[in-house]
């Protein structure tokens, strides 16, 4: 399988002769309002290519929740109202209203063209923060003669993600390891931070950690150098954790 970074949590992936769009965010350098007061327009980086190319080739598309810098309105625009589309029971309403009308609401798993996506609670965060997140999902992809594959999304390293990591016994994970939180609240990250994005990488020493969600988003703190130093810090290699730059692509095998 080929896995490209676009930017943030949006990634190309070309899995079982299909090529999949997941999260995608398109718009142009800080077009969005900050997610925070007081912090960054939205993106803080732009694309390394234009949409048109990102749209290139896409089969299908694969949102693991509504957050505009998960699913955008340049998405919305650009993206055919007809392309298979995978969601949570939760966006079932937004695409709706967005017009899409393939959409595939995923209670727990489904078969698309030789792919079996089975989708993954995580949890958004946590204490005080955790209900203004919303309902957030992963998915495992499994195909034959390739790596199965569980995009864990924007969840913490709970008891459900640690579940699926040992059920699944994934070749490949990615991780959103930007550490962002809301300040005051510094203690209750929405996402994984350096020392989780590490926990998986120690619960899953065969596996390959793809760490994204990176230098993107105005309130993610962490940094690809801060996460590989930390990493290293830790004694996980280079090898294991993969720290892809957008619009990087790396080869992934069984």
């Amino acid at each position: 399988m080929n896995l490209q970074l676009i930017r943030n949590a949006t990634l190309k992936i070309v899995y079982a002769g299909k090529t999949i769009l997941v999260d995608p965010m398109l718009c142009k350098k800080e077009t969005m309002e900050p997610f925070v007061k007081g912090l960054e327009r939205n993106p803080i980086v732009d694309l390394t290519m234009s949409p048109e190319e990102v749209l290139k080739d896409v089969e299908a598309v694969l949102v693991t929740h509504s957050h505009p810098d998960h699913f955008d309105s340049i998405a919305a625009e650009m993206l055919p109202k007809s392309i298979p589309l995978f969601s949570t029971p939760t966006d079932e309403a937004f695409f709706a209203d967005q017009h899409f009308n393939n959409v595939t609401v995923e209670d727990e798993e489904t078969e698309w063209a030789g792919i079996r996506i089975t989708r993954i609670e995580g949890q958004h965060g946590s204490g005080p923060i955790l209900s203004y997140m919303g309902m957030v999902s992963g998915y495992v992809l499994q195909a034959e003669n390739e790596p199965t594959v569980y995009i864990i999304s924007d969840s913490i390293l709970i008891d459900n993600v640690k579940g699926a990591i040992g059920d699944f016994e994934p070749e490949v994970i990615v991780t959103n390891s930007g550490g962002a939180f809301f300040p005051g609240y510094e203690d209750f990250p929405v996402i994984m931070d350096n020392a989780q994005t590490v926990e998986v990488a120690q619960l899953a020493p065969k596996s390959n950690v793809v760490a994204v969600h990176l230098e993107s988003i105005d309130f993610s703190r962490a940094t690809r150098k801060g996460l590989r130093e930390y990493a290293n810090g830790k004694g996980i290699s280079d090898q294991q954790l993969l720290i892809p730059a957008d619009g990087e692509t790396l080869t992934l095998t069984k």
